[in-house]
This record gives structure tokens, sequence and C-alpha cells, in this order.
């Protein structure tokens, strides 16, 4: 339980960083914004935090997450997306620093494309193949070319 709870704070911490960065990296398009600049169109971008630990030991292996990729994650999200390797850490319950492998996805999806329920269904998918508390998802609205 104590794990869970520092896996929560630390995803709070960290969507609280990226909530004050994000008007700066990725210009907001919600109601009374200004719209996307000349030349790009607005866009959701998800960004969903696998970790690969139970506990202190690795669960996700390069080959598991490759299927789960391969089956759960690139038919909902067909037309796109970026893994990128991550470091994750925060401190446990009891105050320990936790450190665990992390997977990094980043999709952008057109709003109102249907991101929010098919981005849960990954994350429902992952908690139950690998047996994990938690997924962390951050939803900004963004502008992007191409």
């Amino acid at each position: 339980m104590g794990n869970c709870v520092g896996k929560r704070r630390h995803f709070k911490r960290i969507a609280e960083v990226l909530a004050i960065l994000s008007p700066s990296i990725a210009p907001a398009t919600l109601a009374g914004a200004p719209p996307c600049p000349a030349g790009t169109e607005p866009v959701t971008e998800y960004r969903l935090f696998f970790g690969s630990n139970r506990g202190e030991v690795e669960v996700v292996s390069d080959a598991a997450w490759g299927k789960f990729l391969a089956d759960e994650i690139t038919p909902r999200f067909a037309d796109g997306l970026s893994v990128l390797d991550a470091a994750g850490q925060w401190r446990d319950g009891s105050g320990a620093m936790v450190r665990e492998r992390t997977r990094l996805v980043l999709i952008l999806t057109e709003p109102g494309a249907g991101g929010m329920q098919r981005s849960e269904e990954v994350m429902e998918a992952y908690q139950r193949s690998f047996g994990q508390e938690s997924v962390l998802r951050l939803i900004t609205p963004a502008c992007a070319s191409n």
C-alpha cells in the first residue's frame, strides 16, 4: 500500500510540473485561449507512463513490452506514436527511494477522436497484464504541424 501512495505522490508531482511547463511547451487550445498559430492544427497529446517493476523486481521484459505495444497500443493508435525509455523514481511510504525503468508513450490525436477512451483501455490492459497499480496519463491540448 505504501508503494502505491508513494507512486501516486510521485505522479502528482510530475503532473504539477508538467502542468506548469505545458503552456510554454504546447500552446493551449482551450476555450478562451488563442487559436493555433498559422500552419498548425489543434491536437490532444496523451503521455502515458508505464512502470516496469512490481516491488523491486522488473516484471515487464523487453519482449513482453514489445508484445503489449503491438497487441494493445498500436491497434488503438494506428496513426502513430512515440515510445521513449525513461528512469522513474519516487519516495515510497517509508521514505525510501524507489527507482524503475519506465516507458513513456507519446500520442497525438485530433481533439474528440476518442483518445481518452482508447488510452483508458490501454492503461487497464497494462495493469491487468503486468499486475501494475497504476499508469500515469497526462492529457494536454496542443498545436502541431508536420
